[in-house]
């Protein structure tokens, strides 16, 4: 069976992963229809798929070739496709999960459950076959994680950046997002309490941003003692110093568990320690991150359980966010709530 999709907005990374994805999994995918904001690229990227390009997104999801959506860029019309694909009873693999205000995504999610579609969220790092490994180390050789250090330093943000996402969601917040909803996916709960601290100083016409914020995670049994992770993102590093950005980069990141220590680089490099010494795994022949979120899609879609957890996972690390943010200003450690 081949899932009959529609592309609404190609985003930037459809060169690298999306379009690679379903050039691979043309077996189970085909592309009927574009809509993209640039009419240019949509008509370029239609000939190469036999596709249509169209104006408007609402009359190419309502179109009954039409069995799914896929919204791959939120710089153009935000959650819309998502809500017309829920209105027109379409599944949705979506990459606008974490760029979605707290007002809007609430809506989303009610959207989606009335509606009863298959939703995904792309959430590319828990894909990763870095992580994948992790997972399995983790239950195997190095057991339950005990502290967790992650840290993903950025170039400056651009102002066009900054105009297009707007106020409600910096790029700042998308990435802290992505790495709560990771570092909450290792360990395979959610946090209970959260403190963060920032700094941001104008620097001319531009700005250095540097944001730390520190997750608790309740242990699981009395005898255990709970999870820390350490985390933190910023775009501290001038335009003109550009040749330090790749300089040192830290690991992707480091986790401390009962029996020994992991250091993940994405998407596909563990290098891991224990008693018995260094064991390094480059994993770089594993399927892509793409075919394997767009693989896990078309199951979710064909099989007859019901998938929309991963817009909740965005909900909550949304939601952390926000409570890190109010941590920031208040300067108090923040209850989480449960089901954050």
């Amino acid at each position: 069976m081949r899932l009959r999709v529609g592309l609404v907005g190609l985003g930037d990374n459809w060169k690298t992963i999306h379009r690679p994805a379903l050039m691979a999994l043309s077996d189970r995918f085909e592309v009927k229809a574009i809509c993209c904001e640039i009419a240019q690229r949509s008509e370029m990227v239609a000939r190469e798929f036999s596709a249509e390009p169209m104006d408007g997104f609402r009359a190419m999801v309502e179109r009954d070739d039409i069995d799914a959506v896929l919204a791959l860029s939120s710089d153009w019309a935000g959650p819309l496709p998502v809500v017309a694909a829920c209105e027109a009873g379409k599944a949705v693999f979506s990459s606008v999960a974490l760029d979605i205000s707290a007002d809007q995504i609430d809506e989303v999610r009610r959207r989606v459950d009335q509606s009863g579609v298959a939703f995904m969220a792309e959430l590319p790092r828990r894909f990763a076959p870095a992580t994948v490994r992790l997972k399995e180390l983790m239950a195997t050789r190095l057991g339950r994680p005990q502290i967790l250090f992650c840290h993903e330093r950025l170039p400056v943000e651009a102002q066009s950046n900054r105009l297009r996402r707007g106020d409600y969601c910096p790029l700042t917040w998308r990435f802290l997002m992505e790495l709560v909803d990771w570092n909450s996916y290792i360990i395979g709960r959610s946090p209970t309490s959260v403190y963060s601290a920032h700094i941001h100083h104008p620097d001319g016409d531009r700005e250095s941003f540097y944001q730390m914020v520190n997750l608790e995670f309740a242990p699981e049994n009395s005898d255990q003692i709970p999870v820390m992770v350490q985390m933190s993102v910023g775009h501290y590093v001038p335009q003109r110093w550009q040749d330090a950005l790749s300089f040192r980069r830290p690991a992707s990141v480091q986790v401390r568990c009962e029996r020994g220590i992991a250091f993940v680089d994405l998407p596909s490099s563990i290098i891991w320690f224990d008693d018995a010494g260094q064991h390094n795994e480059s994993l770089e022949m594993e399927r892509p991150v793409g075919e394997r979120m767009l693989d896990q899609f078309y199951r979710c879609v064909t099989s007859l359980v019901r998938r929309s957890s991963d817009l909740n996972d965005s909900c909550r690390a949304l939601n952390i966010v926000l409570a890190a943010n109010e941590s920031v200003r208040t300067g108090c450690r923040q209850v989480l709530k449960p089901g954050y």
